[in-house]
């Protein structure tokens, strides 16, 4: 986690859960156990969610309001009462980009608009896709002070590849600055603070989400998560097994009597 806000160094957030409070400057920060939680953080094999608590007034993921619980994806931009927070991945190297030219159109790759003015539309890469003011691009952002000709996504030697135009301002992959980048499935693009996509595509390379944390649990419970939790439920459940099995015997065992015996008088 990152927190614009304030100076304190990005937090690494493991499975499990994790409050998200205020620090003593106002600025969201992590909170131990115990502490004034507004929102609260679950990591497990599913993703990361943010579920609400009575203490958060306003809640938006990308500009979009929250009422009770949202699921993140890497990138996401959260506002709690006015403050900022950025999830962000693990840091990984960055894939070599391939030479210019040899771009080959690939229409299982598509950007899906998950914020912004393209919310709920798609882009195949099936060809080169502008993005910019100008009226020939293709992922046109209506702002003036967006230039003509921003960055080109397309498929490159069988890599999505992000090339900024011109000497442009970065873009933004994952929550980070990035003029240039090669693309995974489940990486977010942010262009203009708002515009967002994700790069959806099957049988490609994957913003891999285990690589967040050591072995995650399969299920947190989210209902009954008044305090954090660094632990798996599921342990609970294996313990009632035995128990479960002895009462299904010795129910057989009564059933079988009074079948063979009957019962007296």
């Amino acid at each position: 986690m990152r927190f614009p806000d304030s100076n304190q160094p990005d937090a690494g957030i493991g499975p499990g859960l994790h409050g998200i409070g205020r620090s003593a400057d106002g600025a969201l920060a992590l909170v131990p156990e115990g502490g004034r939680m507004l929102a609260q953080l679950c990591v497990d094999r599913r993703g990361t969610w943010l579920k609400l608590t009575d203490g958060a007034r306003t809640v938006h993921v990308n500009g979009r309001p929250v009422k009770h619980m949202a699921m993140l994806r890497i990138g996401d931009a959260i506002y709690i009462d006015g403050r900022q927070a950025l999830l962000l991945g693990v840091p990984r190297e960055r894939d070599p980009l391939p030479a210019p030219g040899g771009e080959g159109g690939d229409a299982r790759v598509l950007l899906r608009g998950v914020g912004g003015q393209y919310h709920g539309r798609s882009f195949t890469l099936d060809r080169p896709r502008l993005v910019g003011r100008g009226v020939e691009c293709d992922i046109r952002i209506d702002d003036p002070a967006f230039p003509e000709r921003h960055a080109r996504i397309d498929v490159q030697q069988g890599q999505v590849v992000l090339r900024g135009i011109n000497g442009a301002e970065p873009s933004q992959v994952n929550g980070e600055p990035a003029r240039e980048a090669v693309l995974r499935t489940g990486d977010q693009i942010v262009f203009d603070a708002h515009h967002r996509f994700v790069v959806e595509s099957p049988g490609r390379p994957s913003l891999v989400h285990d690589a967040m944390a050591p072995p995650l649990p399969d299920d947190i419970d989210l209902e009954h998560s008044d305090a954090p939790l660094r632990s798996p439920r599921p342990a609970r459940n294996a313990r009632r097994l035995p128990w479960l099995l002895l009462a299904a015997v010795l129910l057989a065992a009564a059933l079988s009597a009074i079948l063979l015996f009957g019962t007296p008088g």
